[in-house]
């Protein structure tokens, strides 16, 4: 139950990341509202401040939450993006996260 309650914190936490970047870049590249910078940076304070929750030492925590992050943002590709995901995606996504689980098969 823990691994996941832990994958649901790091689901969550990339989704913050990923939003917040996302509306800087609407803003940027789409010339957006200045009015999109605000939730933007709630969205990026709150990635950090998400970050704090995990449970072990920040090197780990980051290294585990790369994968989960890689499988997120491949997940926005497919349903935000609209982009059709290759096999190499599928099979880097999976690589991903098994990397994930070893580096989290490590905590104690």
């Amino acid at each position: 139950m823990a691994y996941l309650s832990i994958t649901a914190l790091f689901i969550l936490t990339a989704l913050a990341e990923i939003f917040g970047c996302y509306l800087v870049y609407m803003w940027w590249q789409h010339n957006g509202s200045v009015w999109l910078l605000g939730p933007a940076a709630l969205s990026l304070a709150a990635f950090a401040w998400l970050l704090t929750l995990h449970p072990a030492a920040s090197g780990r925590i980051y290294a585990a939450y790369a994968g989960v992050y890689l499988v997120t943002a491949l997940a926005w590709l497919g349903l935000v993006d609209g982009q059709n995901l290759k096999v190499s995606d599928w099979l880097g996504g999976g690589l991903a996260l098994l990397g994930a689980l070893i580096i989290a098969s490590g905590w104690e």
